[in-house]
């Protein structure tokens, strides 16, 4: 399998790119190469080309520990980081970032990844490639495709997190150029990017599932991040809700329902496309390459850092971390096995039994006291051994973070596991397409509930049907919540609350962790407060960075900031 380990860099405004490794071609330095040699027209293999293509996708978004070595959903409601010193994740949690600090600035990485993608599309077609896929497509087409397809994906993470921004087209711009350039609107870069994934669908590797290209999208990661980028364009945030009603940049100045239905057409293009569908063993999904569930993933290396990064930390045989705390308002939004919530008095649901026949993707997701881990049972009641108290890093809630991680509930010691980053997989393009159908219609038909009660089927719910005659509202809500339950740490939550408008209600709570005591009669559980949430208006967008803004007349600010 191809590994994504050469380094790049790609100088502005020079003419020479930069290597940090060596080619058999070379007949110089290969920091001294140019364009030319690096798209060298006697190359039919593409040796140097590919290499600088293979350099613009480690720039892919790359989830698990990376904001601060802590995950982007300990600055949701659903966790927050063990180590109390944090100021990553917290910052973002609390509001209390500027423009000059913002701590989940993506910026710089994903332009400078653009730029790359210019040079790639500007130059390929000088290197002779040989061979075609079995469709046809040369792979100089499918070359220029990928790097498109990364392109597409760089600025789909710029909007997402800014709204609109400067579109660069093509031009690669030199030192000299004129670069204060100003945003586009939020239309036009939603446009952009759906444009070139349907550009690009048909030029793009067709199989998935072959394990020596599967790092590289394929027609079903073009179709899944339109999809994504339509249903974000749909949504409230956006739809009707612009923070600014009048500015074009921060969104769309009027509503439309017929987004919504963009939206679901475009998910449903990828399902329609049969390849993909929902394996049966959720934990197999992140740790097992090439299966049907996954759409497109950064590739990672064999390792044990989740683990290490987020265990519970009391055993001797691993030395982990404990990165992760999980609150006590995720847990409680895992329901029980029979598919109720736990609120629902009828659910089985035992306040001196809280673990006992829950929701299975919950043991996939978080530890809890008395699950199984390393041989032993978790310990995180008051002095056990995962949550001992004193100076040690630990559980602030009572629970770890177990999502990710290889199957060790009964071995003694960590074994490496691929830790690939799953960007893209068919149980959000359920979720998207039922989300997207719910809110075109008046009320849920029978083709939302399909999907959704798929999703609930996989996670082995029983009975897995949802009720009939559900509203709109209240199906609404049960795809808030399936998506919580399913995505969990996968870098959504953050955004979809945001998205659909709602992070004034859902980000300005109080969370809760659980105290437990084991006394000599039994054991006993406490919720109690652990941290409050703050939200204002101006964090439902991130600002453009201060060094951006101060340098370029144009590029005017997100409001608030």
């Amino acid at each position: 399998m191809k590994k994504m380990n050469i380094k790049w860099f790609v100088a502005v405004g020079l003419v020479g790119v930069l290597f940090s490794c060596k080619s058999d071609l070379e007949t110089e330095p290969i920091e001294l190469q140019t364009l030319d040699q690096v798209f060298n027209s006697k190359d039919s293999a593409g040796v140097n080309a590919e290499r600088f293509l293979i350099d613009i996708y480690t720039r892919l978004p790359r989830n698990l520990n990376r904001v601060g070595d802590d995950y982007l959903d300990a600055s949701t409601d659903d966790a927050i980081s063990s180590n109390p010193a944090n100021v990553s994740v917290l910052q973002l949690a609390l509001g209390t970032n500027t423009s000059e600090n913002y701590q989940d600035n993506q910026w710089t990485n994903c332009y400078a990844g653009i730029r790359q993608v210019n040079i790639f599309v500007n130059n390929i077609d000088k290197v002779p490639l040989k061979g075609k896929l079995p469709n046809g497509t040369g792979f100089n087409a499918v070359w220029k495709s990928e790097a498109r397809f990364l392109r597409a994906l760089y600025y789909f993470e710029l909007v997402k997190r800014h709204a609109g921004v400067p579109l660069m087209g093509d031009k690669v711009y030199q030192l000299g150029d004129d670069v204060e350039l100003p945003r586009n609107t939020f239309e036009e870069c939603i446009n952009y990017i759906v444009n070139e994934c349907d550009a690009i669908k048909n030029t793009l590797r067709t199989n998935p599932f072959d394990l020596n290209f599967i790092e590289r999208p394929t027609k079903g990661a073009a179709l899944a991040l339109k999809a994504r980028a339509l249903l974000y364009a749909a949504s409230p945030l956006y739809n009707g809700g612009n923070i600014e009603p009048s500015n074009p940049i921060t969104g769309y100045t009027s509503f439309s329902a017929d987004r919504w239905q963009k939206a679901e057409q475009a998910a449903l293009d990828v399902i329609d496309l049969t390849q993909f569908e929902l394996v049966s063993d959720f934990k197999s999904i992140f740790i097992t390459q090439a299966n049907r569930e996954r759409i497109f993933s950064r590739q990672g290396s064999p390792n044990t850092s989740v683990e290490t990064n987020n265990g519970p930390v009391g055993y001797s045989v691993a030395l982990n971390n404990g990165r992760t705390s999980p609150t006590q308002e995720l847990v409680d939004a895992f329901g029980m096995a029979n598919g109720l919530p736990i609120t629902d008095p009828t659910s089985g649901y035992q306040e001196n039994n809280p673990y006992t026949g829950r929701d299975p993707r919950f043991y996939a997701t978080i530890f809890h006291n008395g699950a199984q881990w390393l041989g032993r049972p978790v310990q995180t009641y008051e002095g056990g051994a995962d949550k001992p108290g004193g100076s040690k890093q630990q559980t602030r809630t009572g629970y770890y973070a177990r999502k990710f991680m290889g199957n060790f509930e009964n071995q003694l010691r960590y074994e490496n596991v691929n830790h690939d980053f799953v960007l893209f997989r068919y149980a959000e393009v359920l979720l998207n397409y039922a989300e997207a159908r719910n809110e075109f219609l008046t009320a849920p038909d029978v083709e939302v509930y399909r999907y959704v009660e798929a999703i609930r089927q996989r996670a082995g719910l029983v009975p897995y049907q949802l009720p009939t005659g559900l509203t709109k509202i209240q199906m609404r809500d049960v795809i808030h919540n399936e998506r919580r339950k399913e995505l969990a740490f996968e870098e959504h939550r953050f955004y979809d609350v945001r998205r659909w408008k709602e992070a004034e209600v859902e980000f300005n709570k109080q969370l809760h962790a659980m105290v437990i005591y084991q006394t000599g009669t039994g054991t006993i559980y406490q919720k109690v407060p652990v941290l409050q949430l703050n939200f204002n208006k101006r964090m439902y967008l991130a600002p453009i960075p201060f060094s951006e803004v101060v340098k370029n007349r144009k590029m005017v600010q997100n409001p608030g900031w």
